[in-house]
């Protein structure tokens, strides 16, 4: 395998290319040559047993600590990671790619490839680029990997295909598929934006153009379903916006109208459209739930003790408790070694996004006693 890593210094990311390779997808579609982006945390130790891979979820990115260049803020789990906090890069070396089909320097619908379309990717693809990075960065097994939301699916992904190189697996706030549900906000957000008419197809960049107001919209229902309708009465209620009477119009009177509408508009400075449809569509196709408890039987190697750890939100209501309880269920008949914690909270899906201490120490332990164990 051929890999040339560079740094591309706007992004502030490294660069991994992949030539030459002839990626088959899941689709049967192959793609020649590939990139990802990526960034490192802390250091790779002597015996290359310390490496965490933190898999980010639908509209993250490969900053998950320190800033970010693209949106001039901290990186999306920065409270998580760094020195002294929950995954310590005093201790471990962490790793976080942007995904295959994004839009933060790897390879995704941006390019044309061979000539032709960017082809349909799923999770499956995603986590073999992955590991061909991992690979490429000659580290032979990982101590752990950890995700949320579409995190949490790669994280899933690793156990299936990859189960001899990794230790541990964090899973926060996932399922083993995508229920019906989630895939019509999805299609209603893809709707919104093949509508615009500025998407033209997909081909918008040629001009320069961006399709603002689906991609827009699409967000602002995205957002909706990572929040509870607690978390959303308690910050905004029916609060009037700026003024103390109604408008009598279509002007944003709410606060909550103002605060999704500011959602969409940063959204779209920040992320490219395909790379949305393609993303999404990868997540719908995750489905895990007949062939999981199957692949995990039969691809164990019995002398690799892999070891999870389960996190759901008692207010996630779009991937509830009971598929993480699915997951703990068919690990538990299979006497896996598994951890389950639901953390009772308001603050909806995103909340492994949000200040949770009980998520911060829960990982801290399990990464600090499963790391202890390494070096009996």
């Amino acid at each position: 395998m051929k890999t040339k890593f560079t740094t591309d210094t706007k992004l502030e990311s490294e660069i991994a290319y992949f030539e030459n390779i002839n990626l088959k997808l899941e689709s049967g579609d192959i793609i020649d040559s590939f990139k990802l982006a990526f960034k490192t945390y802390g250091k790779l130790n002597a015996d290359k047993t310390n490496a965490i891979l933190v898999c980010h979820a639908l509209t993250g990115d490969q900053y998950v600590a320190g800033n970010n260049p693209i949106t001039g803020r901290e990186g999306w789990w920065s409270r998580m990671v760094g020195p002294n906090k929950p995954i310590d890069t005093n201790k471990f070396f962490v790793i976080c790619s942007n995904v295959l089909g994004g839009c933060a320097g790897s390879t995704g619908p941006k390019e044309l490839l061979n000539g032709g379309n960017f082809p349909s990717i799923t999770i499956k693809d995603m986590v073999k680029a992955q590991s061909l990075l991992i690979e490429s960065l000659n580290i032979e097994k990982l101590f752990s990997v950890i995700g949320g939301s579409m995190g949490a699916m790669q994280a899933l992904q690793w156990t299936i295909d990859f189960p001899d190189k990794i230790l541990n697996i964090i899973h926060i706030a996932g399922a083993l598929k995508h229920s019906a549900q989630n895939i019509a906000f999805h299609e209603v957000g893809r709707q919104a934006i093949m509508s615009d008419p500025i998407w033209k197809n997909g081909k918008y960049f040629e001009n320069n153009e961006v399709p603002e107001r689906g991609l827009s919209v699409a967000r602002m229902i995205a957002h909706i379903t990572y929040l509870s309708e607690n978390a959303m009465h308690r910050k905004f209620g029916r609060k009037l916006q700026s003024r103390d009477i109604i408008s009598f119009g279509f002007d944003a009177d709410f606060q909550v109208e103002s605060y999704l509408r500011y959602q969409g508009k940063s959204f779209v400075e920040r992320f490219d459209a395909n790379s949305y449809l393609y993303l999404t569509r990868a997540m719908d196709y995750f489905d895990h739930d007949e062939t999981f408890r199957k692949n995990i039987e039969f691809s164990h190697n019995p002398n690799n003790h892999l070891k999870y750890l389960i996190v759901s939100f008692t207010s996630d209501w779009l991937f509830p408790t009971i598929e993480s309880k699915i997951i703990v269920n068919q690990l538990n008949s299979l006497s896996r070694e598994v951890s389950f914690l639901e953390i009772d909270t308001d603050k909806g899906h995103d909340s492994f996004l949000l200040e949770e201490p009980q998520l911060d120490d829960v990982i801290k332990g399990f990464l600090t006693n499963n790391f202890a164990k390494i070096d009996e």
